[in-house]
């Protein structure tokens, strides 16, 4: 016969022995999570500073100690944005006029590259996209010269075509969308030939539509990228007219030097919300995007 009052005891024994092996099991998931809820609020309080700053009263902009939170909030600071002298709609309206342009150029011109790179064939084809990738290595700042050189000959010096015209395609979209063609099935692609489709209609309507996230991610980097240039702006714009989102945050600073810092981080706060609003609402296509990029290549 079972010793059934024996047999009880091993077993809510050996239930507590899995629920412990259990949880030291997941003590490495435990841990990652701890360490990204830190980075976390480390990228956070840059954010929460800024907008506390841009609420708190002129005095106590450079207040030592330094306070998280304003004891007054003066919302009036938002409306000295619109009001000074320095014309910070006309500088957003030419920022989003820019970032369009390079956005869908980049789509476009690393889309159609990407393509090429990874499923069709042609000479040299690898030794090209390696020399594509080492000019990832270069910064920017070192082909600025002979940049400015060649927008200076065709007379484009203070117009927005100078900060368009070089950003129209990009290293890592190409690289970035090549990852994401390579991931896609050849089946798709033998079976569209198969039916008589020629690579231009293959590319629109079967590999196009099917990198959808990919290409969401490269818009939101594009977009953000371009939307914080402030490097290529200073060079190549010199009118008041034609300065973009960056430089009018910078003579905004200047204007109200001798006040307070608060107008200005209330304008830097304003110019984010663009980007943090389209992150947000496609954050679901980029992180996709990102992830597919590695599974082959």
């Amino acid at each position: 016969m079972v010793d059934k009052a024996n047999s009880r005891p091993k077993l809510m024994t050996s239930k507590r022995a899995s629920k412990s092996f259990f949880s030291w099991h997941k003590a490495p998931d435990y841990v990652a999570v701890l360490i990204l809820t830190m980075g976390a609020i480390m990228m956070i309080l840059p954010f929460m500073w800024m907008f506390s700053t841009s609420l708190r009263p002129a005095q106590e902009s450079y207040k030592l100690p330094p306070a998280w939170f304003p004891t007054e909030f003066h919302w009036e600071t938002y409306l000295a944005v619109f009001q000074s002298s320095v014309p910070i709609v006309a500088f957003a309206m030419n920022s989003i006029k820019v970032t369009f342009f390079v956005t869908l150029g980049q789509i476009v011109t690393c889309s159609m590259a990407g393509y090429a790179f990874a499923r069709l064939r042609f000479p040299f084809r690898n030794t090209l996209f390696v020399l594509l990738l080492a000019s990832l290595m270069v910064p920017g700042q070192v082909t600025i010269i002979p940049v400015f050189i060649i927008m200076r000959q065709f007379g484009l010096v203070d117009n927005h075509l100078s900060i368009i015209l070089p950003f129209l395609t990009s290293a890592f979209g190409v690289f970035l969308l090549r990852q994401a063609f390579l991931t896609l099935p050849q089946d798709l692609f033998d079976a569209a030939k198969i039916d008589g489709a020629g690579p231009w209609t293959v590319f629109a309507r079967v590999a196009l539509p099917l990198a959808g996230p990919s290409l969401a991610a490269l818009a939101i980097i594009s977009f953000n990228n371009t939307w914080n240039n402030y490097f290529y702006p200073l060079i190549f714009l010199n009118t008041w007219e034609k300065m973009t989102l960056p430089l009018g945050i910078t003579a905004l600073r200047g204007y109200l030097a001798s006040n307070s810092a608060t107008v200005t981080m209330a304008a830097v706060s304003m110019a984010i919300l663009p980007v943090l609003l389209i992150f947000l609402i496609a954050q679901r296509w980029f992180i996709a995007g990102i992830t597919r990029t590695g599974i082959k290549g």
